[in-house]
């Protein structure tokens, strides 16, 4: 997906409309004084007075984050993706911000069913007909990029079909290139943006919606999740009909279940939510810290339950990877506030995160000791995950450290499910449950197939180390008889110095030439004018000038 800059006026019509949009909504929330800032005015002949500054009322009493969630909602399905996409980013947005954007909601009107079946057709290459039985017109469900229809394929599977909403691509084009446009704007009128480079936000956030909008990656998502569960028989995982998806099409197996939020149905089916409490959370576990992929939207409405206490996740667009350093080191975390080892604590959330500025070591030691006291008398069946966690996120943005992505969807997942946990069984203990899985972690690092394959590593990496170096000391050998080797020494604040250095020097001459006239004076040097030699006048006439230019010069930078 190409995005390219909006120039002095739109590209075209539709881009004019969907920017006066755009600006009539930013200004109904209140940010009109952010639109000023930009400049538009100078860049888009849209007709800006036309639009309606009129603030909507009532937003005295809601916050920045809470009038930014309700003007993504009004702006439609791309921004609410692209809300949705920032709230897992907490590298990017301060944690108030995460907190208001994961409440957007992805549901939107559907539509047709005619259009859905058109371009199932033409994904596929054949006849409706000739690949289901039944094609349900009434779509299950709704969402910003498309739409799930429940079918029956030609052999009597019963399926269900995800449709990508026509024509999607084109009306997301238009609004990042929008967007794009924004950022610029940003980065070059508001201070400090150029730092935080929103071009770059929007680049990343275009390449996520990439993938989102290819539908086989999410088959492949699927597959893969089934793979690592293949023998548990504590979790099922849909089937993929291959041969029926495309990037637009996803048909997959219809699973009749209980949502796992419907505990009087779960009930009256005889099934037992303690069971389900802890096996959903084991899985979450299991995914997280075995097999490093892990389902990263655990909400309710992805969650089914089958007889017998099967847990079936659902809807595997969005997916989260870590690898086995970060597990170790988050069970390092969990581990340290468990045992009150502050030390050990901070040490950790050191190497979990980073930071464009090196954070104040004391300061950090002095809240993460704060933060354990909170939990230091509490008996650990009464410590909850989730919270124990979000203090951990509040902490980090006070102190300026960034969570990598990946490592933020896995404290959101653990939070959720423990969260699902609790509704199930008031007693559920996520902590109890989670130590085994910490502990094992742990150990792992002391097994000796792991220190011999460690130890292994290290010497193949010295050994191609020592191999290399011969050749990398010939060529810098080469470089440097070549004269090509060149060292580069870069000042920093020392700009206050040069312009001092320089103001001396003016003040140098300048007593220098008032000096030397002062003496020409009694040289009695011809030619004269009222016998004072006119070489001497030059000279006072010089220096004066000279004088209020320095004088003018530093009155300016406000410093005397």
């Amino acid at each position: 997906m190409a995005i390219r800059k909006i120039g002095v006026i739109g590209r075209t019509y539709r881009h004019a409309q969907r920017y006066r949009q755009i600006l009539t909504v930013l200004f109904r929330y209140g940010f009109g004084d952010l639109l000023d800032s930009l400049k538009i005015e100078h860049y888009l002949d849209i007709g800006l007075r036309l639009i309606s500054r009129q603030r909507q009322k009532g937003l005295e009493t809601l916050s920045r984050a809470q009038r930014v969630r309700m003007a993504i909602e009004d702006l439609g399905p791309t921004f609410v993706k692209m809300g949705q996409i920032l709230s897992t980013r907490p590298d990017l947005l301060p944690t108030e911000f995460l907190y208001e954007l994961g409440k957007l909601q992805d549901q939107v009107p559907p539509f047709a069913s005619e259009q859905a079946q058109k371009i199932i057709e033409t994904e596929l290459q054949v006849p409706l007909d000739a690949i289901f039985r039944d094609f349900e017109e009434i779509p299950l469900a709704s969402a910003s990029l498309g739409q799930v229809h429940r079918a029956r394929l030609a052999d009597g599977e019963e399926v269900v079909v995800k449709v990508q909403r026509p024509d999607i691509r084109k009306t997301i084009e238009v609004d990042l290139e929008i967007l794009m446009h924004l950022a610029t704007l940003a980065e070059r009128h508001l201070a400090g943006w150029d730092i935080q480079r929103p071009t770059q936000i929007v680049e990343e956030f275009t390449r996520v919606l990439e993938k989102e909008l290819d539908y086989t990656l999410e088959a492949s998502h699927l597959e893969r999740f089934a793979r690592q569960f293949i023998s548990d028989p504590t979790i099922y995982v849909p089937k993929v009909y291959r041969d029926a998806t495309t990037a637009k099409v996803l048909t997959m197996e219809y699973v009749d279940a209980i949502k796992v939020s419907d505990l009087a149905r779960l009930k009256k089916a005889r099934l037992n939510p303690q069971e389900i409490a802890r096996r959903g959370f084991d899985l979450i576990m299991k995914q997280i810290f075995v097999h490093g992929f892990f389902h990263a939207d655990p909400h309710p409405g992805n969650i089914f339950i089958l007889p017998n206490n099967v847990i079936c996740f659902l809807d595997f667009g969005m997916m989260g990877r870590i690898g086995q350093e970060n597990r170790e080191d988050f069970a390092d975390l969990i581990m340290g506030a468990v045992s009150r080892d502050e030390v050990k604590v901070m040490d950790v959330l050191l190497r979990l995160t980073y930071w464009e500025q090196e954070p104040d070591r004391r300061a950090l030691q002095r809240d993460v000791s704060e933060f354990l006291d909170l939990y230091l008398y509490r008996p650990l069946k009464e410590v909850e995950l989730g919270p124990l966690l979000q203090e951990v996120l509040d902490l980090v943005d006070k102190h300026h450290l960034r969570v990598p992505s990946d490592m933020f969807l896995m404290i959101k997942a653990l939070s959720t499910v423990e969260g699902l946990g609790r509704t199930l069984d008031p007693d559920f203990d996520a902590m109890e449950q989670a130590a085994p899985f910490m502990r094992r972690i742990q150990l792992e690092r002391l097994y000796p197939p792991r220190i011999a394959g460690e130890m292994f590593d290290s010497g193949m990496e010295l050994f191609h180390l020592m191999k290399e170096f011969p050749g990398e000391l010939r060529e810098f050998l080469k470089q440097v008889r070549q004269g090509k080797m060149k060292v580069e020494f870069e000042h920093r604040g020392l700009e206050p110095m040069l312009h001092i250095s320089n103001r001396l020097a003016f003040a140098i001459v300048l007593a220098s030439l008032v000096i030397g006239s002062s003496l020409i004076v009694l040289s009695d040097i011809p030619p004269k004018w009222h016998d004072i030699p006119i070489i001497c006048l030059a000279g006072f006439v010089i220096s004066g000038a000279m004088g209020f230019w320095l004088l003018i010069s530093i009155i300016r930078r406000g410093k005397l």
